[in-house]
């Protein structure tokens, strides 16, 4: 088993274990995915990895992190997706939306604005959390159960949306701080009713909504979820990888078939814990001690480093992000390094 060899999971087959992961691009307008992002993604896959990740895609116009985002909460969107898709697997690789709703981390400006909230007349808008407790400068307002109730049916239709668009899988994500993590965290979640307080509690709302999303796609479609395995903050409250194994195994109970174990979301990460394959570790603890399979991430920049994560068993996908800005092609230059087989699309054979 090596960074080339095809995985299966339910009814996807994958032609190999490198996946682009996904990548904000900041570059749509009313949440409709643009030419960018249909040569962002498609030279990817022309590029030779497996599986294609469009960047975190929101569920509605108010889990947006900015107005740059895209979304799937409208058919103009599904549409717009589509022709992506179609793409992308005419060049024989596979595609997965990662749906996503941004909670108190949003109503920002455009990263080259430096992210600050924007104003009401700037398009802002009242930004909803598990509890009160301020995020990049802004206290949220608290969501009643009703508006959680809403938001997980606003998942099941970007769900429905997505599988009409022909995404071969979805991946929900839960970490990085956004709304997800901020109710199984308790560094955000301070409420006392079911959705708070125990861990059992504060990860009721992405486990029904994992079991509603399971019960609305097809069988053969895989689900995934991406969570910050821990916070990375040295406080009571925060996160850890303890939590994330217990997490993990009531994922897998409710259908969930691969984790991305990520980290962080709430403070930066001291420069002094980021080196290569800083993140695998959780990874490996999650795939062997809860028996599912995992996505690993992290600072993974080269085709021997990013073989020896399938090859030493400590994941089953690799997730590669800015080395794959870098060189879109980092799937074919991995083959040829490391003396494997792969299919080189025939536009490109006299190059390679």
């Amino acid at each position: 088993m090596n960074l080339f060899s095809p995985i299966k999971l339910r009814s996807l087959e994958l032609k190999n274990r490198i996946v682009l992961s996904p990548m904000q691009q900041y570059s749509s307008k009313n949440g409709i995915p643009s030419n960018w992002h249909l040569v962002h993604l498609g030279s990817r896959a022309v590029g030779g990895a497996g599986l294609i990740m469009t960047e975190c895609t929101a569920v509605s116009e108010e889990g947006l992190a900015t107005l740059s985002d895209v979304g799937i909460w409208n058919n103009e969107q599904k549409n717009a997706w589509k022709n992506i898709v179609d793409f992308v697997h005419e060049q024989d690789a596979k595609i997965g939306i990662q749906l996503w709703h941004a909670g108190g981390k949003g109503s920002l400006k455009h990263p080259n604005e430096r992210m600050k909230p924007l104003s009401d007349d700037e398009g802002g808008w009242t930004v909803k959390s598990s509890s009160p407790t301020e995020m990049n400068g802004v206290i949220p307002q608290e969501l009643t159960v009703d508006e959680i109730q809403e938001l997980k049916e606003k998942f099941v239709n970007a769900a429905i949306r997505a599988v009409e668009a022909g995404f071969d899988t979805i991946e929900l994500h839960a970490g990085h701080g956004y709304l997800f993590h901020q109710f199984y965290s308790a560094v955000i979640n301070k409420r006392n009713d079911e959705y708070g307080g125990s861990l059992e509690n504060r990860i009721r709302f992405l486990v029904e909504t994992v079991g509603k999303v399971r019960r609305e796609i097809p069988d053969g479609m895989p689900l995934l979820v991406r969570i910050s395995a821990v916070d990375y903050l040295e406080i009571p409250d925060a996160w850890t990888l303890d939590d994330s194994l217990v997490l993990a195994k009531i994922l897998k109970e409710n259908g969930v078939d691969l984790i991305t174990a990520s980290g962080g979301g709430f403070a930066n990460v001291s420069k002094d814990r980021v080196f290569p394959n800083y993140q695998v570790p959780f990874a490996s603890t999650i795939k062997h001690q809860t028996v599912i399979a995992t996505g690993a991430v992290g600072m993974i920049t080269e085709a021997v480093q990013a073989n020896d994560i399938i090859v030493n068993d400590d994941a089953d996908l690799v997730f590669i992000a800015r080395e794959h800005l870098r060189d879109p092609y980092f799937a074919l230059h991995s083959a040829i390094e490391l003396e494997l087989d792969t299919e080189i699309p025939w536009q490109y054979k006299r190059a390679f």
